[in-house]
């Protein structure tokens, strides 16, 4: 790997291309070297992953929107849906769209934390939409995926968007960007010119997740993956985009990220300030392999303190003799999904899935009294309105314990953690305390996810949704990934029995 040092620029600088970061990732992608055994196993998994969800979501309502729109863009020999028949394609902007959505919506596929948040897993639907409209093989498909990984994750690694209230697809935007660039074999000019446009046109805000939570936490990696095929569309096309955009004078760093913030404390907003890791000439792309998936349908950093939920409730008798719940926790944890966030929403019976999946405090609660965590019955209004799950769920609190911090932004894989130190206490004073630095399904957790557990999973989301020929039949090819040719690649998304979907019958401007 290279360390790339990345700040703020003048114009009067006259940054050269080659120095710009936007040139390096496309220098990445352009990098026609070939992609392991190993990642390219872990690539399967995530399709797999992603299939999981996405299929067991198709009935809720962001996707139905999503699905609607999209199939006001038919298009002969394009990109296929989620559900639908292989025969039934549209243009592949909206394809990514709509199964960005799907992916996304459950909030249950991979996840990679370092200095920001993000779930890599929200590449693939722009790439396969992309590989599919083209024509592309599995290698190439293989190839594109890789790249958006690699790229996204090491963005995520560098730059902390969210200290600026940055939403994290604005790291999407420059990878989906790359990985479509890889998966056509496009220049490096060209790749340049879409990873400037794909990271302009995301830059979004994190109220997207805060606040009371809306459909659009779902929507928006769709929307980045959306934008950045439109973007390299237009690059393929001889069109430019803003540069540097990284380094500009009046740019991400310089007004957003920060250098905004350096301005805003009197220093020089010219100062280095991220170094971003990428591969070298030559080699591999791995960094999907740093990455993690989720077992249970909430928020990363809540998977830890659900298994670990699962083992405390054992130890507690009568819920309603808990005096208090504290988490000791990080930053991350206990600002985002925590006490610390200053959301009443977040305690609020009557609050949306979306904000009850991002609230710590009523995930430990069902978790801990349920012992089991399902993604749609453990957030069922009638769940969350249950009257002794609201008063255990208000007894609970986070605060930040700088060593848990310190652990999540270890870069040493044996010290990162997610997790918490939990302390119960009853009302006849005992105290019930244990604490989980990892989830169980984490690769160094107590029951590591490979093949077998994906497998699992997509089963366990599917079989009441999918025939089980068409399950056999997709489980079956997608193992075969790296060896489909471009019409088996047509095939990848799985299709729903004739008659489950339902559709959203309100009308739109499409």
């Amino acid at each position: 790997m290279e360390t790339h040092d990345v700040r703020a620029h003048r114009s009067k600088d006259e940054l050269k291309r080659e120095d710009q970061l936007a040139w390096k990732i496309a220098s990445v992608a352009a990098d026609p070297v070939e992609v392991d055994a190993e990642a390219t196993d872990m690539i399967i998994n995530r399709i797999i992953d992603n299939a999981s969800v996405a299929i067991a979501s198709l009935n809720r309502g962001p996707i139905k929107s999503a699905r609607a729109m999209a199939n006001a863009h038919l298009r002969s020999g394009g990109a296929t849906l989620f559900g639908m028949p292989a025969d039934h394609t549209v243009c592949a902007e909206w394809a990514a769209w709509a199964n960005g959505t799907a992916v996304r919506e459950l909030d249950f596929h991979d996840t990679f934390l370092a200095a920001d948040y993000s779930h890599p897993g929200d590449n693939i639907p722009p790439v396969l939409a992309v590989a599919q409209q083209c024509g592309k093989d599995g290698r190439d498909l293989v190839r594109g995926i890789a790249t958006g990984y690699e790229i996204q994750v090491n963005l995520v690694k560098a730059i902390c968007l969210h200290e600026h209230k940055i939403d994290h697809i604005a790291h999407i935007g420059p990878s989906a960007s790359a990985a479509v660039g890889t998966l056509l074999g496009l220049p490096t000019e060209v790749i340049f010119q879409s990873v400037q446009q794909g990271l302009h046109t995301t830059v979004t805000t994190r109220q997207s997740r805060k606040g009371e939570i809306s459909s659009w936490k779902a929507f928006a990696p769709a929307y980045a993956g959306k934008l950045a095929i439109e973007a390299v569309d237009r690059c393929m096309r001889g069109e430019g985009a803003p540069s540097p955009i990284y380094e500009g004078e009046d740019s991400v760093i310089s007004f957003i990220l920060n250098g905004r913030t350096a301005r805003d404390q009197g220093k020089s907003p010219y100062e280095p300030t991220y170094h971003v890791p990428l591969p070298g000439a030559g080699e591999a792309k791995r960094a999907i392999l740093e990455t993690y998936t989720k077992e249970h349908s909430a928020e990363y950093q809540s998977q830890a303190l659900i298994d670990l939920a699962f083992r405390m409730g054992k130890e507690i008798d009568d819920f309603d003799k808990v005096k208090s719940i504290v988490l000791h926790t990080s930053h991350h944890t206990h600002y985002v999904i925590g006490t610390g966030a200053g959301d009443p929403q977040k305690m609020d019976p009557n609050a949306s899935r979306e904000t009850l999946d991002h609230s710590i405090m009523y995930i430990f609660a069902v978790a801990l009294q349920d012992g089991e965590w399902h993604h749609v019955k453990s957030y069922a209004p009638e769940r969350a309105q249950r009257p002794d799950t609201v008063r255990l769920w208000h007894k609970i609190s986070t605060i930040e314990d700088p060593e848990w911090t310190r652990r999540y932004h270890s870069h040493d894989p044996n010290e990162k953690a997610f997790g918490a130190k939990v302390v119960i206490t009853m009302e006849d004073g005992r105290v019930i305390e244990d604490e989980l630095g990892i989830a169980n399904a984490h690769p160094f957790g107590a029951r590591p996810f490979g093949r077998e557990e994906y497998i699992k999973k997509f089963r366990t989301l599917t079989d009441d949704i999918l025939e089980k020929s068409e399950s056999e039949r997709f489980l079956d090819l997608v193992q075969q990934l790296p060896n489909l040719n471009a019409e088996q690649v047509r095939t990848l998304n799985p299709v729903a029995p004739n008659g489950y979907l339902v559709e959203n019958p309100a009308k739109g401007i499409f």
